[in-house]
Formats: C-alpha cells, structure tokens, sequence
C-alpha cells in the first residue's frame, strides 16, 4: 500500500507539473473525511488544492425543516424516527437532542423498518420518520413507503428532505461559480444508484474533468491522477475509478423504486437556496404518508446564525479555517453550523484531521 500511495504521488507530481491551480471539489462527506485521515491535503503538490462541495445531506437540510421537525415533536403522538446524525443539528432554537432530553418523542433508528414496526404495533400513534440523504438512501424510503402502502399502514408519515447531487453540481457550474472548480471527485455512493449518466453534462455542457471515486487513500490519488491526464490531454470527461461498484447505468432496480414512489421538485439547500428540480416529492397515490401535507409544515428562508460561514463552505468557497467561528464558538460539542454537526461534514473533518489550521 505504502509503496502504491509512493508511487500515485509521484506520478501526480509529474501530471501537475506547469498546470497551475487545479481546483478539484469532492462532492461527498465520505472523501471528504478520507482526504483528512489520509493526509492527503498535505502529501499533494501545492498547486492542487482539494474543495469540499454540497456532498452532506444533513448540512444542507435547511433549517426550516429543523424548525418543523422540532415542532412536530411537541406534539406526543408523534414519534420522530431519525438517524443520528440529525439530532444536533440547530434550528432557530433548539435541536432535536435538547427536544429528546426534555423528554420529547424522539428515537435513533438505523433502518426505516424500525419506524414501520413501531407503527404497526401501535396503531394509535404517528411514526414519522426522517427520510434525508440523497440518491444513495432514497430507494430505502421508496422501499418503506411501498411497505406502507401494500399494508394499509394509517400511522407511517416520512418527512421528506431527499436531495439529489447532479442538479446541485449544475447549480454551482452555472452560477458563476464554476471559475471556482476545475474538476470533480463525484461521489461513488450517490453513483452506485444512479450510474455515471446523470454526471455527463460536467463534460459535456461545462467541459470539466470528472471521476467517480472510490474512498480509499489510493482511491482518491487514482482519481486525482485521471483528472490530471484529462486536464494535460484536454479530453474531458466522466471517468469510473469505482468500477467495481459503480456501473455506467447504475442501479436499474434502485432507480425503478425511486421513480415509482418520487417525483422530482425545487428543493431548499441550507446555505445555498433554492435548486431547480434538485429534491424528491412524493407521487399522488402516496402522499397520505408525507407528514407535512397532514400538518401542513410551512418552508421559509431563515438566515443563518451571524458569521457563520457554512453556506459559502457547501460551494467550495471558503474553507473551515476561514470562518471566524471555526474552533472557536463551533466546535462538535457545541456546533454552530451544520457542516460541524455531521459525520460526513467538512467542518468536523477539518476540526478532527486539521485543526493545525486554526
């Protein structure tokens, strides 16, 4: 391994020579944090430089729906199913850990079945569960929604937050911002479901390299590797490094239980705005189980807390250690920002891997 990872840096020493900056954004949590354990910022030559993009769905859940999450837990019928992530993530004014703790409704679950089971054995309360994340997890909410529906299941509602990836990175290209980003490390989890197709139009329209990542240390120098000999040979185009999982038409059966419980809608990123077609509403025939149309859940803009700069980190704009509050008044234990909530967040990366930064 050690002489692999030798090896892929010497041979990205050579590629990048006399290329300039190559500005190259990961678009998921999970490189995100691979890139830090492995060091890899520093062992790469200087003109690299490694950007984090809007690859963690909790961050970017917005914080009105924190906010009606929150208010749907005072209600002691209902039973908020979420994974764990979610639970420190700040609304206006509280989180849903400080609701837990002050005895609300509210229970970690690791699979969508536990929300299913807990409302069938007991039919006189609402279990609600937090369907966030987004092409990779998307096919398990679709999956219980089915479950729901074939067993005229009455107390099973999702609050639905599910995002999706290429509508994002379009976003971010088309919006001035793409003199920021020179390449991609596309996310090998979201293109396990989807395939490589949905990514083509970074090529194809905006003329960028892009490669799907594996997410081992040598994974990614792979990647970054096939970037740079696309950039050197002017030959963009959307490479698989991840071939042994990733597929160039994805997931077939994944995508069939997506479309056939989802249609596509505008979306709110926190941090970001409104996104065209960048979010997943539930068909007609099933929206008896969306929890917002049943309490009918508002969606406004809330600014985000002062100084924090979460929104231009999602956009590969700043890094962490560029925000005022970085270290400081947000850290994990006490997170400010979402990017500092999540497992997958860029924030918490650097603060666990680089806070030599600060």
């Amino acid at each position: 391994m050690q002489n692999n990872i030798s090896s892929l840096i010497n041979k990205i020493n050579m590629e990048s020579k006399g290329l300039g900056q190559i500005n190259i954004m990961e678009v998921c949590g999970t490189h995100t944090m691979a890139i830090g354990k492995n060091g890899l910022r520093q062992i790469l030559p200087e003109n690299i430089n490694l950007i984090s993009g809007p690859g963690c769905p909790v961050c970017v859940t917005s914080i009105s729906d924190i906010n009606n999450i929150i208010e749907l837990s005072d209600n002691p019928s209902n039973y908020i199913f979420s994974f764990g992530d979610m639970l420190k993530v700040p609304g206006s004014k509280s989180s849903l850990y400080e609701k837990r703790s002050q005895g609300a409704n509210i229970k970690i679950c690791y699979t969508p079945i536990d929300a299913l089971d807990f409302a069938k054995n007991n039919p006189g309360k609402n279990a609600v569960f937090i369907a966030i994340g987004f092409e990779t997890t998307a096919p398990l909410t679709a999956s219980l929604v089915k479950k729901a529906s074939e067993n005229n299941i009455k107390n099973l509602f999702i609050y639905n937050t599910h995002k999706l990836v290429p509508p994002a990175l379009e976003f971010l290209l088309s919006s001035g911002k793409k003199s920021n980003i020179d390449a991609f490390l596309c996310p090998g989890h979201v293109c396990a479901i989807t395939g490589s197709t949905p990514f083509n139009f970074i090529n194809e329209k905006y003329h960028k390299p892009a490669v799907i990542s594996g997410f081992s240390a040598e994974d990614i120098l792979k990647s970054i590797l096939m970037i740079l000999k696309q950039i050197k040979n002017s030959c963009p185009s959307v490479e698989i490094q991840y071939d042994w999982v990733v597929k160039e038409n994805g997931n077939p059966i994944a995508v069939k239980y997506i479309n056939d419980v989802f249609d596509y809608c505008d979306s709110f990123w926190r941090g970001i705005g409104k996104i065209k077609k960048s979010g997943l509403k539930l068909k007609p025939e099933f929206e008896n189980f969306d929890i917002k149309s049943k309490f009918k859940t508002p969606e406004s803009q809330i600014d985000e807390p002062e100084f924090c700069s979460c929104g231009k980190i999602l956009q590969g704009e700043k890094k962490p250690f560029e925000c005022r509050l970085f270290g400081k008044s947000c850290t994990p234990d006490k997170p400010v920002g979402p990017c500092m909530v999540s497992s997958e967040g860029t924030c918490a990366a650097y603060f666990k891997y680089e806070k030599y930064k600060i």
